[in-house]
């Protein structure tokens, strides 16, 4: 058999997990995690770590194994993923990754140019212009100089705004040519799993799921790093919500309202960066023995 790249994507409250595991188990092989947050040690309930009992049925990479306070970004990924991967096909012909993290999977998959870094000078004015003129003086401003990264970040984030602007201003080029680099060929074959539900029946699973990270204990997780707030690893749905009401501009009320709203358009973003791809054949995530055949088929 080929050394294949098995990839369980979908966005947030899908299902992957419970999935992943159990085909993981099935194979013999082991769990690479591509979610840009489940990375961070001091984040578990907010990212919706797997739990202990999870991470016990299968050996799982790339799971709380940097920090917070680590630069860390997709490129970098890239290069740890490689690297594992030469190792992990020494004793296996499949690895699954799993994850909803896009572009953290087209790094892997694909290739990605790593990103500049940026001039102290620089960012600081673009944060004073922020700060002077808001958000839509910076929008403007990507539109003019990056018309295809303006039309897919999140534009109501001043965090992503200013990384494109940054780099785009820097090296003169588009930030989103740097996304979209000629791919680059891997030695091993990819099979990409995308899952998907009805959209309530989705929403209606990340509302719960909101509302258990609550019961176990959320805003007392995000409260230990509302000093850190500042950093990117934290301008993260679940946690940016309950800072804003730590500052008292909500009630907690609202704040959990906001995570599920906030956690309900991700999962749109999300979807819309993955039907893109037309490498991937989707399936409901409770339709297990299919997603088996369709794996026996095709390693």
């Amino acid at each position: 058999m080929q050394q294949t790249l098995i990839i369980i994507l979908g966005p947030t409250g899908i299902g992957k997990t419970e999935l992943s595991i159990g085909i993981a188990r099935q194979l013999g092989t082991e769990i690479i995690s591509s979610d840009s947050r489940q990375i961070y040690k001091e984040l578990k309930i907010g990212t919706a770590v797997p739990s202990d009992a999870q991470l016990m049925k299968v050996k799982h990479h790339f799971i709380g194994n940097k920090s917070i306070y680590d630069n860390y970004n997709a490129s970098m990924f890239e290069f740890e993923v490689l690297e594992l991967l030469n190792e992990l096909y020494k004793t296996h012909n499949q690895v699954v990754m799993t994850g909803g993290s896009g572009m953290y999977i087209q790094a892997v998959c694909d290739g990605i140019d790593e990103l500049p870094s940026i001039d102290t000078q620089l960012r600081n004015d673009l944060l004073q212009k922020y700060n002077d003129e808001g958000i839509e003086s910076l929008r403007i401003q990507l539109k003019m100089l990056d018309t295809e990264s303006y039309k897919k970040i999140d534009l109501k984030n001043p965090k992503r705004i200013l990384k494109a602007l940054e780099v785009t201003i820097q090296t003169g080029k588009p930030y989103s040519s740097f996304l979209t680099s000629p791919k680059k060929q891997r030695p091993f074959h990819i099979l990409k799993i995308g899952l998907k539900r009805d959209r309530n029946e989705l929403y209606e699973r990340i509302n719960k799921r909101v509302d258990e990270m609550v019961q176990e204990g959320l805003v007392e997780e995000a409260r230990k790093f509302f000093k850190d707030r500042h950093l990117n690893s934290l301008n993260t749905v679940g946690y940016k919500e309950l800072f804003e009401h730590f500052e008292g501009k909500i009630s907690l009320i609202r704040a959990i309202e906001l995570i599920k709203r906030n956690s309900r358009h991700y999962a749109k973003r999300q979807m819309s960066w993955f039907n893109r791809d037309k490498e991937i054949s989707w399936f409901h995530p409770e339709n297990k023995q299919k997603i088996i055949d369709f794996i026996q088929n095709n390693i």
